[in-house]
């Protein structure tokens, strides 16, 4: 898939997910620790309306499992928490494209060459999209009954408003490309996989915080403010059983009211998302021991076929 079109793809999902120059948001004032289970969700969504990964990161897991999930991304082995955004396994690659000399000049060239005035063409993928990401959220995936439910609005939300965006504008393309060029280029992060390992889980979370935030500001004027969206959302008790409960979740996302429902637990007296604590445990675990070596065949012996 073209550099381009995979930029478009990401474009649409990553703005799905955050209804979860290259300025840093300014910190807000410290909010006091959530003691209950709807303050712990609101605290995960003002971290990333702060584009505040950093954060968000401590905030979303036990300290004793943030420690595991530093010690594999120091080894290699992840990316948490940007492996919870679509395509994340493209993201060190998309990020140094856009890093490149010259990137300004060859997006924008084949931006022109592949998307300038195709309003009609786009419309229709934002669409088609839409329905094999639903087909795929339905069947294929780790999620669970309640991610399925919550992301499926989403999709379908982002692909409404891909049918509308005017993804094929070019003057809003000449305005967009060079601002997310010079937001990869501040990130130091451009270098592959690699690179995120070197610098560690805390740094490269506070350097892709700024780019994130360039993001959702060219996002804006594609009529997507996921800022506002995410401004949007008021978290509500639905029941509590002792260390257990259940949250709803009540936003827009480009003008489409979404209502999802999420399971939090309490560990050493904090609230967590119990799927984002399934996905980090996963993302933590060691890596597999190697398999014995069969055992020497008996040179008399013939394998079985």
């Amino acid at each position: 898939m073209p550099l381009i079109q995979r930029a478009t793809a990401a474009l649409l999902l990553v703005a799905a997910v955050a209804g979860a120059g290259c300025e840093r948001a300014p910190a807000p004032a410290a909010a006091p620790t959530p003691t209950e289970p709807a303050q712990a969700v609101e605290q995960l969504i003002a971290d990333l309306r702060g584009n505040d990964f950093a954060t968000y990161a401590r905030h979303s897991v036990p300290p004793a499992l943030y420690a595991r999930l530093d010690l594999a991304w120091n080894e290699g082995r992840t990316r948490w928490p940007l492996t919870e955004l679509p395509l994340d396994d493209r993201l060190p690659a998309f990020i140094t494209a856009l890093a490149e000399p010259g990137a300004e000049q060859h997006l924008l060239a084949t931006y022109n060459r592949q998307f300038s005035g195709a309003g009609a063409e786009l419309r229709s993928a934002a669409s088609t999209l839409g329905l094999f990401a639903t087909q795929y959220l339905h069947k294929e995936g780790d999620y669970s009954t309640d991610e399925r439910a919550h992301y499926a609005q989403l999709v379908a939300a982002v692909s409404r408003w891909g049918q509308k965006a005017p993804l094929g504008d070019p003057q809003r393309a000449r305005r967009a490309i060079p601002q997310l060029v010079a937001a990869a280029r501040q990130t130091g992060l451009a270098g592959g996989p690699d690179r995120f390992r070197q610098l560690g889980m805390q740094r490269s979370l506070e350097r892709f915080g700024p780019f994130f935030g360039r993001f959702k500001q060219v996002l804006a004027t594609y009529g997507l403010d996921v800022d506002a969206d995410l401004g949007s959302a008021r978290a509500t008790l639905i029941e509590r059983d002792g260390d257990h409960a259940r949250v709803a979740l009540d936003y827009t996302l480009a003008g489409q009211k979404i209502r999802a429902q999420l399971a939090v637990e309490r560990r050493d007296g904090h609230w967590y998302l119990s799927d984002a604590l399934r996905h980090a445990e996963t993302e933590a675990a060691p890596a597999s021991a190697p398999a014995a070596a069969p055992a020497a065949m008996d040179p008399a012996a013939k394998p079985n076929r």
